[in-house]
Formats: C-alpha cells, sequence, structure tokens
C-alpha cells in the first residue's frame, strides 16, 4: 500500500480508500447489502493496508452505516479511520445537528466519528445550514470528542467551493468528484489545487465518474491501445489521480472482489509524478475523444444564460451528451429525472429563440430541447426522436 499527506495533519493515508456507496447487493434493493460478501472485500482491503473508509447518512438506503458499525465490531475499528457525512438536506432546524449525529453514532456503534463531512455541499445548503451556526454546533461535538474532524463534500461550481474553503480556517479536508474528465467540472483542478494550497487533504470521489470510464467505447479504447504501456481503462483513471501531489486519497465505491483486488494491485504501483509525458499526452488524448463523441458543441460558456424560461440549458446539453459519448443511457435518464430540478429541464423551452443569437456556437437549442426532454424525460430511444 502507498500512503500519503492528509492535509495537516500528522497521518499517513492510504492511496486508496474504501467507498461504502456501492457495497454488493442481494438481488435488486440497495438496501439489500451482500454482508457475506461485502464483509470479505472490506476485510481484504484493510488487510492489505486500506486504513480509511467512508459511508453516508443515506447510502444504501440508509443500510451502509448499519453495515459498517457492525463490520467494525470483528476487530478492524482501530485499523482505519472513519469518515460520515451530515445529510444537510434533512436539516430543518439547529436542533437536527445533534439528532442526526446522534443517530449515525447508534448506528455506526461508536462514540467517536473521525472524519465527519457536511454532505454535498452547495450554494443553497451551504447557505442554509451555515445560517443554522453548523460551524459552532461542529466546534462543540469535536470538543466533546464525538467528531475528531470536519470537512465537507461539493457539488457546485468552483467560485462556490472556493467561498466555502475561504469560509471557515478549521476545516481539515474536503471531498471533491474530480476524474481526468471533470478538470474544469465542478470544484476541478483548481479547486483541488486551491484546497491543497490551503493546508486541506482533498479526498477524491468518483474517480471512474461512476464507472462511465470503465468500459470505453471502441475510439476511446483505440486511443488507450497506442500507449506503451498496457493498462484496463479504469487504472489509467486511479493513476493519473495518484500522480498528482494534491491528492490525498481516492475513494473507490467496489462492489465485488475483482474490484478490490485490482484496485489494491493498482494503488501499489502508484505515485506521484510518475506518468511520462508521453503517458498524460495520452489522457489528454482520450479526454479530446469522448469530447469529439458529445453531439452538441456546447462549451458551456453560459452565454445563452438566464433562460426567459428558467431552463438550465448548459446542464441539459451536459446531461445528453454524456448519455451518448459515455454510452450510459439510462444513468443520464437517472441523472435528468433524480439531479435536475424539474424547473430547468428541457421541456420548460418556449422556443422564444432569445438563447439563440446569444451562442457563439450557433446550436440550434430550440430544436435541441424537445429531443433531449423526449429522450431523457420521457424514456424515447433516441432514433425514435427527430434529431436537430
Amino acid at each position: 500500500m502507498q500512503y500519503r499527506k492528509f492535509g495537516n495533519l500528522d497521518w499517513p493515508v492510504s492511496a486508496l480508500g474504501f467507498g461504502c456507496m456501492r457495497l454488493p447487493i442481494l438481488g435488486t434493493e440497495a438496501s439489500q447489502i451482500d454482508e457475506d460478501l461485502a464483509t470479505k472485500m472490506l476485510a481484504y482491503a484493510i488487510d492489505h493496508g486500506v486504513n480509511y473508509v467512508d459511508t453516508a447518512y443515506p447510502y444504501h438506503s440508509g443500510q451502509s452505516e448499519i453495515f459498517v458499525g457492525k463490520f467494525l465490531k470483528n476487530g478492524y475499528r482501530d485499523k482505519i479511520r472513519l469518515a460520515t457525512k451530515l445529510p444537510c438536506w434533512e436539516v430543518k432546524e439547529s436542533d437536527d445537528f445533534d439528532r442526526l449525529l446522534n443517530e449515525q453514532l447508534a448506528k455506526l456503534q461508536v462514540e467517536h466519528i473521525d472524519f465527519y463531512l457536511l454532505h454535498a455541499l452547495n450554494k443553497d445548503s451551504w447557505k442554509k445550514i451555515y445560517e443554522l451556526d453548523v460551524l459552532p454546533w461542529t466546534e462543540k461535538a469535536i470538543a466533546d470528542g464525538r467528531i475528531g474532524h470536519l470537512g465537507f463534500s461539493f457539488h457546485d461550481d468552483y467560485d462556490t467551493f472556493k467561498s466555502i474553503v475561504d469560509a471557515y480556517d478549521k476545516w481539515t479536508f474536503c471531498q471533491i468528484q474530480y476524474n481526468y474528465m471533470d478538470i474544469g467540472h465542478q470544484a476541478g483542478t483548481r479547486g483541488l489545487r486551491y484546497a491543497a494550497s490551503k493546508g486541506l487533504a482533498v479526498v477524491i470521489m468518483e474517480p471512474i465518474r461512476g464507472g462511465r470510464l470503465v468500459d470505453p467505447p471502441k475510439a476511446v479504447q483505440d486511443v488507450w491501445d497506442t500507449a506503451e504501456t498496457k493498462r484496463k481503462p479504469a487504472d489509467w483513471a486511479l493513476q493519473w489521480l495518484w500522480d498528482q501531489p494534491e491528492v490525498s486519497v481516492v475513494l473507490s465505491g467496489m462492489s465485488n472482489m475483482q474490484h478490490v483486488e485490482e484496485n489494491v494491485a493498482s494503488v501499489a504501483n502508484s505515485g506521484i509524478s510518475t506518468l511520462t509525458m508521453d503517458e498524460l499526452k495520452v489522457i489528454d488524448q482520450v479526454r479530446d475523444q469522448y469530447d469529439a463523441l458529445s453531439p452538441i458543441p456546447c462549451t458551456k460558456c453560459e452565454y445563452c444564460l438566464p433562460c426567459p424560461n428558467g431552463v438550465n440549458i448548459p446542464r441539459a446539453f451536459e446531461i445528453y451528451n454524456q448519455s451518448v459519448m459515455y454510452d450510459k443511457l439510462e444513468e443520464a435518464r437517472m441523472d435528468y429525472n433524480n439531479w435536475f430540478d424539474e424547473d430547468q429541464r428541457a421541456h420548460n423551452c418556449l422556443d422564444c429563440k432569445d438563447c439563440e443569437e446569444k451562442c457563439p456556437q450557433q446550436i440550434p437549442v430550440s430544436e435541441w430541447m424537445p429531443h433531449i426532454h423526449a429522450v431523457l424525460g420521457e424514456g424515447k430511444a433516441i432514433e425514435e426522436v427527430p434529431r436537430p
């Protein structure tokens, strides 16, 4: 196992962390964790040096924390640092902070959580819990021993990320979505480097973009095949992250034993600045090839915003493009229908064409919107819907 610096803490973290969001399940219900297999997987990882285990209140419909708590009773609590997260969306009033934390401590069967995160912060959720005095509350929870260190996980733009980092000088760490396709998305590379420059440890989630980078289209695989060093796409994605000194630990949501064994083997061959210039160029070419597969040439310049009817045009384009470039239509539909505000979806387009006058790429936005909603919102096959 390779170990790395965890921000300003005098504690070496394993470069690979175990994310307990995608544990193996029995059947199709996320709440039905295959505890026998999951136990073997976690034990294998920890026995091979993994010392950072990450879970959260909603994972596996609330069952992930319960499983992790039972697992740690098998002599593993002292071998790892435990991370879980405050479900900010469940907070309605300040009394909810204690209620939720105490519930999590009971589910995990521990008296102390090493690393506690404010979960999935964005501009709105941060404002809400900040005004409810979450920071003074966490300081009390640290003082009474229920929490060791405070951090946050994040899903918004770079400016929001920077403002949250700057809002508090006692953050120990942050967790961001980051991979070779997300260098300019959300916190991105700028956020990674900014947080590290402020002394925060940076925990990476979605290193293979929820599995989207594992099984690439032929055009992308052809680029990988040009590399002198042969690796599986997942290994390439992980090595790219571990190559960067600002990365503290990379979480992998492993769902079978093969994932665990391969990732443990991968991290053993990792290191800072170990990729060659030629290898880094291949990764850049892979990113370019993925982008070339996008049917809509949107650069997310946002000149089209604000839409008079509230449509988030760049986001609608992004979800649709990803459905094509990663060949993951069902996952894109899930993102569109579950994680995209209905008031901002494509069906709200009124065909006013105000955005088209402003678009540097001359995209026929009003023609794309009904196509996008029919495919992502109504579940129609792409070939069944007229394309602009």
